[in-house]
């Protein structure tokens, strides 16, 4: 205060600026894939659980609104990660009507009386239902505070549209449930094509556990040979740099336009060994093109732009508007119709030209690859916790985060295997680490349904070896992983079809974890903490 006006320049270290087009194309691809994403999810419901899927359903629409109504009042901006995870949470909202479904077919098949069925189903489902929605909300949190942009918009609906999930699960599908079985007197929990769905499996999981130690071994090994050899496509949230969405008004070959970028680098002396990445979006036939480059241009670019210029004309001059140029000079020639400087660079006004850009400076590049490693790493460490308190049996816990990391390992090391092949791009970046947490999430929300129920029988038959309670616990669990897992990947099929170019490399993600987060449960968490437990009993 004593020393008077210090200058303090304001430095812009992040940016993105995103044109209409993309954000209507965005939005109308995100709403399209929630509707048949939804209508999927409704009708497999119906057919898999008759009555109760009706009012499962019933009770599913109720939570749209409701989540819809919390996001309007919480003022909540909606982001294309946003509508994602929506469209996820539609996918594990079924969880919860699942497990409590066929919690009370087993009551029914015990010989009870319905409503003391769809009670005891309720009230034994509980357990499982919030140890696995709240080891998610976990994650969510972790996603919240650690990420940025639009990573929070995907954590806020997913930990909102949990919140709504369960209060409608739990609430309003037992309503629902119990008024129609007062008025009618009877529900029917499956239908004749289901009522016996993975009803009598007898396979003992736990002795084919070396073949899927097997099966894990070879991939965790392909994956460290693949980022040691080929690494990730790093975005620029990691590297730092400036990425141009550029459409054009005919098809293009992104060669031709990558050499001529090449040729107009070459003229700076500092860019000439630059980064640069041009690399199509979509198949053959689409005319956008994403160019990435961490060239920066330096003051002394700028200030020799602007030289000759007037006053009003040197002030639009920055590093930005040199890339913008040599962008317009390199890809010029590629338009069937003549583009001046201003629509090429306007996300305004023309579709044709920069769509969207987005510009990451190094520091922060540094601070949000740092802050992703800690955000998995807290996101681990957090569940292990929780999981080590609910079961009072660290073995679990171990067994549990150790698969944690199995999937998101594997998830990594398949994205370093594929992303040169791949139609679409599959960026190793903010949405990336949103992907490995929502995998975490959701593989312990299955993992945790599996160890509740060997917590339930070791309970019921102390005197059995464990290894019968936990096969036994597996094979009582397979309907319920099967049908939530089969829901959530219709959701998620239904986002990467038709929910957007910007979408695909996310939820391809997703895709590839619920698979191995499924498989995991049953082959990787539940034989490591047997071993465990095994060993510790023979000591």
């Amino acid at each position: 205060l004593n020393s008077g006006k210090v200058p303090a320049p304001a430095t812009i270290i992040s940016y993105e600026v995103v044109g209409p087009t993309l954000g209507a194309e965005s939005i109308s691809a995100g709403l399209l894939s929630f509707v048949l994403a939804f209508v999927l999810v409704l009708i497999y419901m119906a057919f898999f659980y008759k009555t109760a899927g009706v009012m499962a359903n019933i009770a599913l629409v109720f939570n749209v609104l409701l989540l819809m109504g919390v996001l309007v009042s919480t003022g909540a901006v909606l982001t294309l990660p946003g509508i994602a995870g929506i469209v996820l949470t539609m996918g594990m909202a079924v969880d919860a009507n699942v497990i409590i479904f066929e919690r009370v077919k087993e009551e029914l098949r015990g010989g009870k009386g319905l409503m003391l069925s769809i009670k005891d189903g309720f009230k034994n489902a509980y357990s499982a239902i919030i140890d696995g929605n709240l080891t998610t909300i976990i994650t969510g949190a972790v996603l919240f505070f650690f990420g940025t942009g639009p990573v929070k918009g995907f954590a806020t609906t997913l930990v909102l549209g949990i919140i709504t999930s369960l209060f409608c699960s739990i609430f309003v599908t037992r309503v629902l449930l119990e008024w129609w079985s007062e008025r009618r007197g009877t529900c029917e929990f499956s239908s004749k094509m289901t009522e016996n769905f993975l009803k009598n499996v007898k396979f003992s999981f736990i002795s084919k556990r070396k073949y899927s130690y097997i099966i894990s071994g070879v991939l965790i090994i392909a994956s460290v040979i693949s980022l040691s050899t080929m690494g990730l496509n790093l975005g620029i949230d990691f590297t730092g740099g400036r990425q141009y969405v550029v459409k054009f008004d005919q098809s293009v070959n992104e060669d031709d336009v990558r050499k001529n970028l090449e040729g107009a680098f070459e003229a700076f002396d500092d860019a000439a060994n630059t980064s640069l990445e041009v690399m199509r979006i979509g198949n053959l036939a689409d005319n956008t093109i994403r160019i990435k480059t961490q060239f920066e241009p330096t003051e002394e670019m700028v200030a020799a732009a602007k030289a000759g210029l007037s006053e009003e004309e040197a002030s639009a001059v920055n590093a930005n508007y040199i890339l913008e140029n040599v962008l317009f000079n390199s890809t010029k020639e590629f338009f069937k119709d003549d583009i001046t400087f201003e629509q090429f660079r306007s996300t305004q006004f023309d579709a044709r030209g920069i769509e969207s850009s987005q510009q990451v400076g190094g520091s922060i590049s540094t601070e949000m690859a740092k802050n992703s490693f800690i955000a998995v790493l807290i996101s681990l460490v957090a569940i292990g916790i929780y999981i080590a308190i609910r079961f009072r049996r660290w073995q679990w816990a171990l067994g549990a985060t150790a698969a944690l990391a199995h999937n998101a390992f594997i998830v990594i090391g398949i994205y370093s295997m594929l992303y040169a092949v791949m139609p679409f791009a599959m960026e190793a970046n903010q949405a990336f680490i949103a992907a490995i947490l929502t995998i975490i999430g959701y593989s312990i929300n299955d993992t945790v349904v599996i160890f509740d129920r060997i917590r339930e029988y070791i309970t019921l038959y102390p005197k059995r070896e464990m290894k019968q309670n936990i096969n036994q616990a597996i094979c009582s669990t397979l309907s319920r992983t099967m049908n939530t897992s089969l829901t959530t990947l219709v959701t998620l099929l239904a986002i990467f079809i038709l929910g957007g170019e910007n979408l695909r490399g996310f939820v391809f993600a997703l895709l590839v974890g619920i698979v191995i987060g499924t498989y995991s449960s049953v082959f990787i968490a539940t034989p490591i903490a047997y071993d465990i437990l095994s060993r510790r009993s023979k000591k």
